[in-house]
């Protein structure tokens, strides 16, 4: 029987959606672990889910879903770039970011040109570039658990690589990378590398993005998603941003265009997008804050966290840990080594929230 690892690493090359999405279909599929009101706190989703002008936009299109409606999607795409300050053929959209990443490994990487990554971070570049044979580097993080920009460069060097994967904020940690460390690695690549930005998470934070070097022509791909602060996981929006030339070698390993449901979501979002990033970077913020103060209040020591998600560290394996709070009906974070002390914390609602401090008492008192 596969594991839960073994079974994303193989989807990872059958399927331009994996990690996460890929962990919580797994781990949602172990018969009679969780109880049916169980809070999940596993797959830093958004609890809110997608804005109601969102919802209503959906509704209306429901009706239409007959059609392929191929013709629409150029307005899309020229709105996605307009809302970043791009233009629209430096735009490339897919199913989630995984997709624009997934497409940024085929075109590349290759036998002759490695992957580098960060370790630990969102898995699914290496899975999909080791499915592919192709070799993957891994650089560990910093004693502040984000990117370190130096081993990266000396590695991307070392193995004459096609791509560097930075995922910023980065997942599972919530560490932030400073912005200089970021236009340092841009500024010290080697020549034919081109770094792959991921900001799945960059809304949930005040920090700087990572557009100024697409705006400026350098070697970056910047991915955003939909999934997160917008609340559309399901729906599987996501794009890149990038040189034209850049997208031009990487559309040819989309799949397809997206799901009209949810290209008309994402295209209402849009409208309301600078109210509605606010609106809930504040509302998560606080959660976050709050969190991190019942931590410190309990001595539990905590990665500072940019995301919507926090990593605190238990002091103990964190794998028989989690066990216990999925027994109470509360599924955190799966571990990540190296980290098998830490676990990784989706914020939730008020109430959720509540259920977990509950729950984490009393396994922690057990």
């Amino acid at each position: 029987m596969l594991n839960r690892r073994d079974f994303a690493r193989s989807m990872a090359l059958l399927s331009s959606v994996g990690g996460e999405a890929l962990f919580a279909q797994a781990f949602r599929s172990i018969p009679a672990a969780a109880a049916a009101d169980a809070v999940w706190l596993n797959a830093n989703e958004n609890p809110y889910g997608p804005p109601a002008v969102a919802v209503e936009a959906m509704k209306a299109v429901l009706p239409e879903s007959n059609r392929y409606h191929f013709q629409k999607y150029e307005a899309f795409h020229s709105a996605i770039a307009e809302s970043e300050g791009l233009e629209g053929r430096q735009v490339l959209v897919g199913a989630g970011s995984t997709e624009v990443l997934h497409a940024a490994i085929e075109a590349f990487t290759g036998p002759d040109k490695a992957l580098v990554v960060m370790d630990p971070t969102y898995e699914a570049p290496a899975w999909i570039a080791e499915s592919g044979g192709r070799k993957v580097a891994a650089v560990s993080l910093t004693e502040e658990y984000y990117a370190d920009v130096k081993r990266l460069a000396a590695e991307a060097q070392r193995n004459q690589a096609g791509l560097v994967y930075l995922c910023n904020p980065n997942n599972p940690t919530s560490a932030l990378t400073p912005k200089q460390d970021i236009d340092w690695l841009v500024d010290n690549l080697p020549s034919k590398a081109v770094l792959l930005i991921d900001e799945a998470y960059i809304h949930f934070s005040l920090a700087p993005n990572a557009l100024e070097h697409v705006r400026k022509g350098k070697n970056v791909i910047v991915a955003r998603t939909f999934s997160k602060i917008y609340g559309m996981a399901g729906l599987r929006v996501g794009f890149g941003c990038a040189r034209p030339d850049l997208i031009d070698k990487m559309r040819p390993f989309r799949n397809n265009v997206i799901s009209i449901v949810g290209q008309r979501a994402a295209a209402a979002a849009l409208v309301e997008r600078e109210a509605m990033l606010k609106s809930r970077r504040e509302q998560f913020s606080a959660t976050r804050a709050d969190l991190c103060q019942w931590l410190r209040k309990r001595e539990l020591r905590y990665i500072e966290p940019h995301a919507n998600f926090v990593m605190l560290d238990l002091g103990r394996p964190v794998g028989p840990f989690s066990a216990q709070m999925m027994r109470r009906g509360v599924i955190v974070g799966r571990p990540f080594p190296p980290l098998t002390t830490m676990m990784r914390v989706t914020l939730g609602t008020d109430g959720e929230m509540a259920r977990f401090k509950q729950v984490f008492e009393e396994v922690w008192n057990a």
